[in-house]
């Protein structure tokens, strides 16, 4: 670099410094400045050698971070400094956490070794286990040492979202999905709406980038139109807001992106059919005495002008959510027919649901309110120091309890306790208390008794009957939803798993010494195999069962004895039958296979995974598996996620080079008005005028309104995308789509 790009570059890092001070949400003292003066100059010391990919001086990227943290989160100068140092021990030699504790205290170098620690993870490398799942258990351990931990790991995680362009298209995607699968999710349950929300975008312009691009494209379209709206509608309600001498202001606030394609993909809508794509926001000014009565005061106005549906009214004030959130939400139908979301909140509130965890803090008073953060990453802790519980299992399960929506329930003395929507009898129980879990026999809701699984309602009341001789069993997971409960029950089945397979083993013992075997590793391995289990487990625990009886093991010992007898069997063990369903699969796999793998194009052996059904044409990846080879997923397959953020090093990049030769199964549903002859005209378009094999066809009417699924067997998807459109155009249907 010339001198003069040097020093244009210098002015920049110092404009971002001073950024950083101006924009804090907290007020800085002056020792707050001087201690954050010192952590950018070890920083800038520490990272004076380093660039990132883009080309840029790294000293950018901690420098961003910090601002995350201090204007959008709102966190202290301990928590800037510790931004501004979150990379340095990691990446400088000069520099160990010694040095930053001895320079800026236990605090700081605390939260920095978290940091480091989380980064550091990545490059262990195990393939036995999924990696980066039990990376994410590792870094949640560390909320446990600091909360700030996790809180700048979200911000380096959002700058790196903001600055992924220059990185490899394969990098962007993994990234991507492991944001939408752990960070997204964390963001929210720590209250941070607006980081989480940009996470989630950000994330769906790497993992579905046209899908991306098309609803940005119809936002921006329909903008002036919406901003025209909210106009309409704010003008409305400023009139009786004045009339009341409210301070206030209304804010519209469109649909994020990723929301929106939810919507869409579970709804089964188009982009126009998401009748809600933006809310209002009215943020009033109050004392905390009056901000209640003030809330549901504005409620009343909007209620005088726009019809309320009373099915849509979220009362997130009177029982706040466990992230500290609150707001009252009305969904009204507003001009025009259009369903319109108004959130109604004090300036407080507006500030909490914005910074979370930082205004909790400015506007918490003393202890006099339990601080449901902390709450919560108590009970977290239980579920995280499971050594039992397997790491994949054990994310999916907390990633489940994150997004979850609460219900408030109330034990028989009164008391509220909150629940994940969808809960049942059985997850209040260990809510309550372990052992009032695991010695559960009923619940009585509101006075009635009610079966184990049964769903709890916002305010139910629940009391639960126990006994001393009941304990869990298999079927408890069926009625479990949560986290902690599932990882209580599975502990418990696998003791008790283990104690009737000591008790198997002795057994085995006996009988085998009947035979004239001798129980030993040898004889062990040889059962195993005669049986095809998995492990010498299942064997004992399907003797202590009695699924494994004499007869079985007098069978077992005869073969044993005839060494020809034993030789065939294993042959035969070892290779299934093939059906003639399987040798013509083979042979159509061989000769017209049309999907190759990797950078070099390889034709590998796969299977079509069942939980997306891909078809030539469609984007899709391969997924190494430990027992069944390669398995092939769509893109936007509902466990691409996970797969691509547990295992990334088993994914493989596949394309589909030539389809002409073999067909594949899909399924289409239609729905719309039912006439004389739909059906005629239906298989007219598909078998006549395409030459397509038609499977089976099912059709329902109900009022004079129709739907049915039609099975295909098609080349491509360029023949399905053909005949879905020439269905769109039979009179009277309304909806065509793919399963």
């Amino acid at each position: 670099m010339s001198e003069e790009e040097i020093e244009k570059e210098n002015k920049l890092i110092a404009k971002a410094y001073k950024n950083l001070l101006k924009v804090s949400y907290t007020t800085l003292t002056n020792e707050d400045k001087k201690l954050i003066r010192k952590a950018f100059e070890v920083a800038l010391d520490g990272h004076k050698d380093q660039r990132r990919k883009s080309g840029e001086a790294y000293i950018f990227h901690p420098l961003a971070v910090a601002r995350i943290v201090a204007q959008e989160i709102g966190l202290d100068a301990t928590s800037i400094a510790a931004a501004l140092l979150h990379d340095v021990v990691e990446d400088c030699e000069d520099y160990s956490i010694d040095d930053i504790e001895q320079l800026f205290g236990e605090t700081v170098a605390r939260i920095v070794d978290g940091l480091t620690k989380i980064s550091s993870l990545s490059k262990e490398q195990d393939m036995d286990v999924s990696l980066q799942a039990e990376n994410f258990r590792k870094m949640l351990l560390t909320l446990n040492d600091d909360v700030r931990v996790i809180i700048i790991k979200i911000a380096d995680r959002l700058h790196n979202m903001q600055t992924m362009d220059s990185m490899r298209p394969d990098k962007q995607v993994k990234i991507a999905s492991e944001t939408l699968y752990i960070y997204a999710p964390l963001a929210h349950r720590i209250g941070l709406y607006n980081i989480k929300t940009e996470l989630e975008d950000l994330s769906l312009k790497y993992t579905e980038p046209d899908v991306y691009k098309d609803i940005l494209f119809k936002i921006k379209e329909s903008k002036e139109e919406q901003d025209k709206y909210i106009e309409q509608f704010s003008e409305v309600l400023k009139k009786s807001l004045d009339k009341e001498d409210f301070e206030y202001t209304i804010k519209g606030r469109p649909k994020s992106i990723f929301s929106i394609r939810k919507k869409m993909v579970t709804q089964g809508v188009s982009f126009d059919e998401v009748y809600d794509k933006f809310a209002i926001r009215i943020i009033y000014k109050s004392d905390e005495q009056n901000e209640k009565f003030l809330a549901w005061k504005i409620y009343s106005i909007v209620t005088d002008h726009f019809r309320p549906n009373p099915l849509r009214l979220r009362d997130w004030i009177t029982s706040p959510k466990g992230t500290g959130y609150e707001a009252l939400h009305i969904t009204v139908m507003g001009p025009k027919g259009n369903w319109v979301e108004v959130q109604i909140r004090s300036e407080r509130m507006n500030e909490i649901a914005e910074k979370g965890y930082a205004a909790h803090y400015k506007y918490k008073q003393g202890a006099e309110k339990e601080d449901n953060l902390e709450n919560w990453i108590n009970r977290l802790q239980e579920a995280l120091e499971n050594p039992s519980l397997n790491a994949v299992d054990f994310v999916e399960q907390f990633k489940l309890n994150l997004y979850a929506q609460e219900i408030f329930v109330f034990t028989p003395a009164g008391e509220l306790k909150s629940l994940p929507k969808g809960a049942t009898s059985l997850d209040f129980a260990f809510h309550i208390h372990t052992e009032v879990g695991m010695h559960t026999r009923g619940a009585r809701v509101n006075g009635k008794l009610v079966p184990l699984s049964h769903e709890l309602q916002s305010g139910d009341q629940v009391e639960i009957i126990t006994s001393e001789s009941s304990k869990p069993n298999a079927n408890w997971l069926n009625y479990a939803t949560t986290a902690r409960a599932r990882a209580k029950i599975k502990s418990a089945l696998r003791e008790d798993r283990k104690l009737i397979a000591e008790e198997g083993k002795e057994v085995l013992r006996r009988k085998l010494k009947q035979l004239k075997i001798t129980l030993n590793e040898s004889s062990v391995n040889d059962l195993v195999r005669h049986f095809n289990l998995k492990t010498s487990l299942d064997l004992f625990y399907r003797v202590g069962i009695g699924s494994i009886d004499n007869t079985m093991l007098k069978d077992f010992a005869s073969s044993r004895n005839n060494a020809l007898v034993s030789f065939f069997k294993n042959r035969i063990s070892r290779k299934p039958s093939i059906s003639k369903e399987q040798i013509e699969k083979d042979e159509i796999t061989s000769n017209f296979d049309s999907l190759v793998f990797g950078k070099e194009e390889e034709k590998l052996d796969y299977k079509l995974s069942n939980c997306c059904n891909p078809i030539p044409g469609d984007d899709v990846f391969g997924f190494l598996t430990v027992s069944e080879g390669i398995k092939v997923h769509k893109n936007n397959c509902p466990n691409a996620l996970s797969l691509r953020s547990n295992y990334a090093y088993r994914i493989m990049p596949a394309k589909w080079i030539d389809s002409s030769q073999q067909e594949y199964a899909t399924e289409i549903t239609v729905s719309g008005i039912d006439h004389m002859g739909l059906v005629n005209d239906i298989t007219k378009v598909i078998s006549n005028n395409l030459n397509v094999n038609m499977k089976s066809l099912s059709f329902e009417t109900d009022d004079g309104i129709f739907s049915g699924k039609i099975k295909l067997v098609v080349k491509n998807k360029a023949l399905l995308k053909k005949i879905l459109d020439n269905l769109k155009k039979i009179n009277g249907i309304d909806k065509v789509s793919r399963v």
